[in-house]
């Protein structure tokens, strides 16, 4: 059944980005459908009665479940309709690889009530934060449009025109990072705090958590400099996409790496 929903989100995904901009109505519309068709996908792939099914695809696909969320919210209050023709054909691509790379079943069984919320708030976290790095990408995209010498249009230079002013994009990046930082701080203190419970030994200090800490660290680093020092623009896209690198390397590369390359199981 979730290959019939996600099938039909991809169609849907690919309608929006290509429907004329003339049409709000329509592409809010279909943008919803597309969107709710996805996450169906997600929750009956996800929850296979009893255990998760999670991989690296699942968390990709999650973070533009979220993405398109995030743009169905914001296009509300600013124009972002050259971010709808990005965003969309990614989350189609995402939906895709979730149903040929399902991953691995993890059983719930003598796991700790806990275990399912420190999945889901980890797993909101990461769509967060990668949503901010998709973000930031686009930022420095617009910027280096605005300085380009070249009048030449093609399908990016024609959607980075259309996108708001550079300040409403830094204002809706730091409202992602702000957000996607909360998230994060609660899944480290979980995990700190309730390891034993949450998955039957000590905090164990893996690939995974150092990373997720070294992350964690340099979105506090950004957050801080921002409020105290003013930081933006260069400095604030650099610090985002560090923070971004070493989140992936905390999960998504390593599960990649696991389920594609090794073929092996939950890690």
């Amino acid at each position: 059944m979730q290959t019939y929903f996600f099938i039909a989100a991809i169609v849907l995904y690919l309608l929006c980005a290509a429907l004329p901009a003339r049409r709000p109505g329509l592409i809010s519309g279909v943008t919803l459908g597309a969107w709710l068709l996805h996450g169906a996908g997600l929750w009956s792939e996800i929850a296979a009665g009893g255990s998760l099914r999670f991989g690296f695809a699942a968390m990709l696909s999650s973070a533009l479940w979220v993405s398109v969320a995030a743009y169905w919210v914001e296009n509300r209050n600013f124009s972002l309709d050259g971010l709808r023709r990005l965003v969309m054909p990614v989350a189609a691509v995402a939906a895709a690889l979730q149903a040929i790379f399902p991953g691995n079943l993890v059983p719930l069984e003598g796991k700790s009530p806990l275990f399912g919320w420190h999945i889901a708030i980890a797993t909101m976290a990461y769509s967060t934060l990668t949503i901010a790095a998709f973000h930031a990408v686009l930022m420095a995209l617009q910027e280096a449009r605005l300085h380009a010498r070249t009048d030449k249009k093609t399908f990016l230079s024609g959607a980075l025109d259309q996108l708001p002013a550079l300040l409403t994009m830094e204002k809706l990046l730091f409202r992602l990072i702000g957000f996607g930082f909360a998230l994060l701080s609660l899944t480290v203190l979980s995990g700190i705090v309730f390891s034993e419970q949450l998955f039957g030994q000590a905090l164990k200090w893996d690939h995974k958590s150092v990373f997720t800490l070294l992350s964690w660290v340099l979105f506090a680093a950004l957050l801080a400099g921002r409020r105290l020092r003013g930081w933006r623009g260069k400095t604030a896209l650099s610090f985002t996409l560090a923070g971004f690198a070493t989140l992936l390397l905390a999960y998504v590369g390593s599960r990649f790496v696991f389920e594609v390359v090794l073929h092996k199981g939950w890690a």
